[in-house]
């Protein structure tokens, strides 16, 4: 446990200009609280579209409108962003961060517009607009947040996240997904502060062991929520 103690967490907000729709930057803040509570240091890199991408352990990908998700989504095709996912980098992908990482996606209309091709994952227009609360069953640990978005997401031969409970995620029946150290939600709120159990896993992987258990007002927040909903 000395050797996570001593170790650096760089956590880098990807585009914040652009990708900063209901409060997912503050998933950085987060990230970094729970860690420096464990005697980790973290730092917190804000990256614009303009700058270069930076070496990180986590990156952060939030929620965007359709023009400046495809300004997001070209400036990350430019940089070296998938191989530093190839390479083994921690992703957490919210929303619009979570379409740009599949083969396409819809903007401005019913335009389909490339992605970066990570997982197959294809996200065209709904009939009606997802927005609500959206509760994801993660192999038995309730996910809870919020969505607005008016895409339906088809992944192929990548796992989901977990199923959903309540709300709409990717179809109505799943959401998100899982491919090696990414992981895809629907859910904003920002999610990791409604659930400090998903931020200790990214820390976790990123880190490359455990962490030292941590309770806080989130953890007992969380697990009152989970009490009212009938969830773990």
């Amino acid at each position: 446990m000395d050797e996570v103690n001593d170790a650096v967490v760089t956590i880098a907000l990807l585009y914040p200009e652009l990708l900063g729709t209901y409060g997912d930057g503050g998933n950085a803040r987060v990230l970094a609280h729970r860690a420096t509570v464990r005697g980790i240091d973290a730092e917190v890199v804000a990256v614009s579209a303009s700058d270069p991408l930076i070496a990180a352990d986590i990156y952060l990908l939030g929620g965007g409108e359709d023009g400046p998700q495809r300004y997001a989504c070209e400036a990350l095709r430019r940089s070296d962003f998938v191989r530093r996912i190839d390479d083994g980098a921690i992703v957490l992908a919210v929303c619009a961060g979570l379409q740009i990482l599949g083969t396409s996606f819809c903007v401005e209309g019913d335009d389909a517009y490339a992605g970066l091709a990570v997982v197959d994952a294809v996200t065209v227009r709904g009939d009606t607009r997802a927005v609500g609360e959206l509760r994801v069953d993660v192999g038995g640990s309730l996910l809870v947040g919020f969505e607005n978005h008016g895409g339906r997401t088809t992944v192929q031969a990548t796992p989901p996240l977990g199923d959903v409970v309540h709300g709409v995620g990717n179809d109505g029946v799943v959401d998100g997904f899982r491919h090696h150290n990414v992981i895809a939600t629907y859910a904003h709120g920002p999610v990791l502060a409604l659930n400090p159990w998903l931020a200790d896993d990214l820390l976790s992987r990123a880190l490359g062991a455990p962490l030292e258990p941590h309770r806080s007002v989130a953890d007992q927040l969380y697990a009152q929520r989970c009490r009212v909903l009938g969830g773990n």
